[in-house]
């Protein structure tokens, strides 16, 4: 027999609550990581390109 204390409702709260604070935690470790720049992506189209004399070389005319 329950006396009292735990309830269907006082769990769903604390399961939404816990939710919500891994969400925001995880969030706040992209952010963390993207300011640091460790998310960064140095790569762009222009890396795969060839260069003449150091210059990145253009196709077409533009």
């Amino acid at each position: 027999m329950r006396t009292g204390g735990e309830t269907d409702i006082n769990h769903a709260k604390a399961s939404a609550a816990m939710e919500f604070l891994l969400l925001f935690l995880f969030l706040l470790v992209l952010a963390v990581a993207s300011a640091t720049g460790l998310g960064a992506d140095t790569r762009d189209s222009a890396d795969w390109k060839p260069t003449a004399d150091g210059r990145r070389w253009r196709s077409g005319t533009c």
